[in-house]
């Protein structure tokens, strides 16, 4: 086969999302010109890799072997870059990291600081929720996540560096705020505004309530914590975010940490990657960074 690396990249793109569209979107070339690749891909191969059934396309046999092919010498061209990299020493190279929505908001200044000590390094920083996460270890798109406990089922390596308690928010105004204390009880006639189904403190939350016997009424789901606590300002209901980030709105005056019984909700935070992952010079630095100074770029209002 007569294949170029280009060919295979533009292969790989197609077959993860099985779409022409967004794989130009996501590699910045036009649909005809992915079409022309994938014609040319399929040329040298002398078997057709996609086979379009209405409007969605799928792998053929053949196609779903040269995935796996695609896949595995990406990872190698990757590895190699990085032991390039790793030659240079962990004054330069480049450190790609992932981060649970959440962890955002400690992650820069922790990203900011390290930076400080190797300025040549070039820091790609992802955020997204839990699902993308862990989307990105499997597809070897990262080399370190910062997250909550991550799932049992998968081949990773996991260091807990730091708690993180979840705690109920609340308006200034609203009825509970002025409250020394406030028992679980009374949590059940109000409304609340949770993450998504799939967010690590979504999940937190169920498992807490269901051993303690609550059900609460749940009026509003959102996708990440700043609208959580916008919501929370605009009175329509209370909230359960880390405390890690909501430093500023306390400060504030915008919303309120009720003092409710059996809370804070105690997680941790994990710095993770692949099991048998190969992390660089600098990726090596990065992880001993952030177990031994994490904890000083947290805010705790």
């Amino acid at each position: 086969m007569n294949i170029t690396l280009r060919q295979l990249k533009v292969f790989e793109r197609v077959a993860k999302r099985l779409s022409f569209t967004r794989a130009a979107e996501e590699l910045y070339l036009t649909q005809p010109a992915v079409s022309m690749q994938i014609r040319q891909f399929e040329d040298s191969v002398g078997l057709p890799l996609f086979e379009r059934l209405g409007k969605k396309i799928f792998l053929t046999e053949a196609g779903e072997e040269m995935y796996c092919l695609s896949r595995a010498i990406e990872e190698k061209i990757y590895e190699s870059e990085k032991s390039i990299e790793e030659l240079k020493g962990a004054e330069g190279g480049r450190l790609v990291v992932s981060v649970a929505s959440t962890v955002h908001y400690f992650a820069i200044r922790l990203l900011a600081d390290f930076s400080k000590h190797y300025p040549n390094i070039l820091i790609n920083l992802k955020v997204t929720n839990r699902k993308g996460v862990l989307e990105q270890l499997e597809e070897n798109e990262t080399d370190i996540v910062l997250m909550g406990i991550p799932p049992e089922n998968q081949d990773l390596v996991a260091h807990m560096f730091m708690d993180n308690p979840l705690v109920v928010i609340a308006s200034p105004n609203h009825r509970l705020s002025k409250k020394k204390s406030v028992g679980l009880s009374e949590l059940k006639s109000e409304t609340f505004l949770m993450r998504e189904r799939d967010s690590g403190t979504r999940s937190s939350v169920e498992r807490f309530l269901k051993d303690k016997h609550i059900q609460l009424t749940t009026s509003m789901e959102m996708n990440n914590n700043e609208a959580v606590k916008m919501g929370v300002e605009l009175e329509l209901g209370l909230g359960i975010v880390s405390i890690h980030t909501v430093d500023q709105e306390v400060e504030d005056g915008r919303v309120v940490v009720l003092n409710v019984e059996s809370f804070p909700i105690l997680r941790q935070w994990f710095i993770v990657f692949r099991t048998g992952k190969r992390l660089s010079t600098v990726a090596r630095k990065f992880e001993a960074f952030v177990k031994k100074e994490a904890s000083r770029f947290v805010r705790n209002p």
